[in-house]
């Protein structure tokens, strides 16, 4: 196992490599200025996420495709991974994780869009979507789609699964002396019961978690920040220094602390807002909603909330915490989370296990319908009962397995995603701009789109 950790370490850290930030980063910042600040339109995001779209073809509502999202997104990335940001690239990387999720607007938005655009539909009814149906309809690149599809299988078991299930039986361990095999087999036996039921069931037991779950997380960092309200100031100032700061790095790392900052910050940032990684738009399509940008904007408000606000928030009460307490031991990311917490009396570390158990849970679940889909565009429909057996007991391996090989292997399945996906992003751009002066520009938001531009699906592989 240590042998493939170190491999998986050494690829890693090739893909996270400076053309991987300059690729990731270059496309929020095109993106974003392309299509003239889409951050400026977040609160008519907001007002449209909680709409219906009555009569609109899709699956689920806005609101259910945007909770799915979002419960995929929301989890151990806002927790675990922005402290392990910070015990790998120092205080920095919170900036750079900010900075990743405030231009991820525009590339999410651009995914929501393209997802609605060349969605289709299957014989059954339901609508099919996500970055490899734009590669091939849009571009024309079937074999690019096929690999994509491939990486998010793939990925599914990494940064969906494994990852979230070893954060929440390594939690219950520390906090409760709970055995990881017995965290792994409850965890199994929840995760059975939701996606069995398809993705109207996964929307539904999403969309009563995610406000509740984001509620408690967010009036707890609040708490430890009025607690720390004297250092505040200062950890805001040390993150944007550390984050441009040109000297050498130290405790053993190679390069300089702006390098190691942005590359863990960034990197932590796409596993928490996942901005650019793909998945989301595959949630995105199964959406009621009248045209491809009001599903776009929706879209964009999951990264405001992920990491404009939840991020920030923990970056700020973990760099805090180790201003006001310089003997906090910061190596470990869980851990040093875990210290932070504890700055809550009597209820702290519960609150953090519980919350860190209700996003890992709602990630697990969500990640379970991307997976399925990129399965049933590789193999078809009748794959996908075998995908999710597969994906249950992964859950278990999960929960027993090293952090670092999960953390090594999820970051991997990361970037292969998201190399592909950013590539139909630039190739696209202009249906993209497009479609945002027909609907947006020209204020016909409410305007209905044509839906024989939905293409009945026509693949034998996908329906056998």
């Amino acid at each position: 196992m240590q042998t493939i950790n170190d491999i998986l370490t050494h690829i890693s850290g090739f893909l996270w490599g400076w053309p991987m930030i300059i690729l990731l980063l270059g496309t929020h910042i095109f993106l974003t200025i392309r299509l003239r600040f889409p951050q400026r339109k977040i609160f008519t995001a907001i007002r449209l996420s909680v709409k219906r779209d009555s009569g609109s073809t899709g699956d689920v509502s806005q609101f259910g495709a945007l909770a799915t999202a979002l419960a995929a997104t929301i989890g151990t990335g806002n927790i675990i991974g922005v402290g392990t940001a910070v015990a790998l690239g120092g205080p920095g990387a919170v900036l750079w994780c900010w900075l990743t999720g405030v231009f991820g607007i525009a590339t999410k938005y651009s995914e929501g869009l393209l997802a609605i655009k060349y969605r289709v539909k299957a014989k059954d009814g339901r609508m099919l979507g996500g970055p490899m149906y734009a590669l091939e309809r849009g571009l024309g690149w079937k074999w690019l789609a096929v690999l994509f599809a491939i990486f998010t299988a793939c990925a599914s078991f990494g940064i969906g699964n494994t990852v979230q299930a070893n954060a929440i039986s390594t939690l219950a361990e520390t906090s409760w002396g709970i055995p990881t095999w017995a965290t792994g087999a409850i965890i199994c036996g929840l995760t059975a019961v939701v996606i069995l039921g398809g993705v109207k069931s996964i929307a539904r037991v999403c969309s009563a978690l995610v406000p509740f779950m984001a509620l408690f997380y967010v009036a707890g960092c609040i708490y430890i920040l009025c607690i720390n309200h004297t250092y505040l100031w200062p950890a805001v100032k040390l993150i944007c220094s550390e984050a441009f700061s040109l000297k050498a790095a130290t405790g053993g790392a190679t390069g300089t602390v702006i390098m190691l900052a942005a590359r863990y910050g960034i990197a932590r940032g796409l596993f928490s807002n996942e901005s650019g990684l793909g998945s989301a738009p595959i949630v995105a399509a199964a959406a009621k909603t009248k045209n491809p940008v009001r599903q776009a904007l929706v879209s964009s408000s999951g990264t405001f909330w992920d990491t404009v606000v939840i991020c920030a928030l923990t970056g700020l009460v973990v760099v805090s915490c180790i201003i006001a307490d310089p003997n906090i031991n910061a190596t470990d990311g869980a851990k040093l989370t875990h210290l932070a917490f504890c700055n809550i009396p009597y209820i702290g570390a519960p609150l953090l296990t519980f919350g860190l158990l209700t996003f890992a849970f709602s990630t697990i679940l969500g990640w379970s319908y991307y997976g399925e889909r990129a399965v049933e565009y590789l193999k078809g429909k009748k794959w996908i009962y075998g995908y999710r057996i597969l994906y249950i007991v992964a859950v278990f391996v999960g929960s027993i397995v090293s952090l670092d090989l999960v953390w090594n292997l999820a970051d991997c399945m990361n970037a292969l995603m998201a190399i592909p996906n950013l590539i139909s992003l630039l190739a696209l751009n202009g249906i993209i701009v497009h479609e945002t002066r027909k609907y947006l520009w020209r204020g016909h938001l409410d305007r209905e789109m044509d839906e024989s531009e939905i293409q009945e699906m026509v693949d034998d592989n996908a329906e056998e």
